[in-house]
């Protein structure tokens, strides 16, 4: 495995495999099982002959919150490691000052996928990950990309983005990694006091009611409410939003032929997790 921390480095790297299969598996860092699952289908996807990219930066253009910024955990030495492990071939791990440049002016911004959901709670957040993220497509030129269903809205951008935008990226997207109790795993769950851990996957288990009552003909007004008063009566809980959309647009569901997505926000103490289950009709 090799690592590189510039521009010109990354690009000395991957010129001895252009012409090959080069698969880009972007993370902010602090891997877990879930960003470890997403490199061992990227090796599996690229194949002996191929090349898997992993990108480790903690982008600060896509928060919105300076002290969710300063507090995210930064593990470098072990995600290293897990690289490794997972037959990663080139690691990419630039400083802010090496991504951006201090006059940048250039963004770029989605808008209709990200009005909704963490689009309407954070503004800017997905501006900032589009950026982040077609600076890394045209640096790595991969020619796939995976990305985890637990960011659900993110996946469904950053498509809408390579579909605009003509990029020759196939992007595909990821099952949600969960811990044995149905949490699903994240790099903020460290932050959770055990009472709250505890507690959390309560989010799965609702999910998952909720899912049965939409397939059995239960109307969208009820499933949403029964979720929001569910998480509500957990102690130390606050719910950010909770929304049952179509799957594809993130909107409102206007033809429930077609696959819904039911989106949980919710805050545990000053932690906030998300979560999604994908949904259908029993018709």
């Amino acid at each position: 495995m090799q690592t590189a921390c510039t521009k010109d480095e990354l690009r000395a790297l991957l010129a001895p495999v252009r012409g090959r299969k080069i698969v880009l598996v972007p993370t902010m860092g602090a891997l877990h099982e879930g960003h470890a699952s997403l490199l061992r289908q990227a090796r599996e996807l690229a194949g002996t002959e191929g090349c898997v990219v992993a990108s480790v930066f903690l982008n600060p253009v896509q928060f919105d919150n300076a002290g969710d910024l300063a507090t995210y955990p930064q593990t470098p030495e072990a995600d290293l490691q897990t690289c490794r492990e997972c037959g990663v071939d080139v690691v990419f791990m630039p400083t802010p000052d090496i991504m951006y440049c201090g006059d940048r002016s250039i963004t770029l911004e989605e808008t209709h996928l990200s009005t909704v959901l963490c689009g309407a709670k954070r503004p800017g957040h997905f501006a900032g990950v589009c950026l982040v993220v077609n600076k890394l497509f045209n640096l790595v030129q991969p020619t796939d990309a995976i990305f985890g269903k637990n960011d659900y809205q993110q996946l469904a951008i950053l498509r809408r983005m390579v579909r605009d935008l003509d990029i020759p990226i196939t992007i595909h997207g990821a099952e949600i990694v969960r811990d044995t109790d149905g949490l699903a795993l994240s790099s903020r769950n460290v932050r959770l006091t055990p009472e709250h851990r505890a507690a959390a996957p309560g989010i799965r288990r609702v999910l998952l009611a909720a899912a049965e009552a939409y397939g059995k003909g239960a109307a969208v007004a009820d499933v949403t409410a029964g979720v929001v008063d569910t998480l509500s009566a957990i102690p130390g809980v606050k719910v950010d939003y909770v929304e049952l959309v179509d799957a594809e647009n993130l909107h409102a569901v206007t033809d429930e032929t077609r696959p819904a997505l039911l989106a949980v926000a919710a805050f545990f103490g000053d932690v906030r997790l998300i979560d999604n289950i994908e949904l259908t009709r029993n018709l």
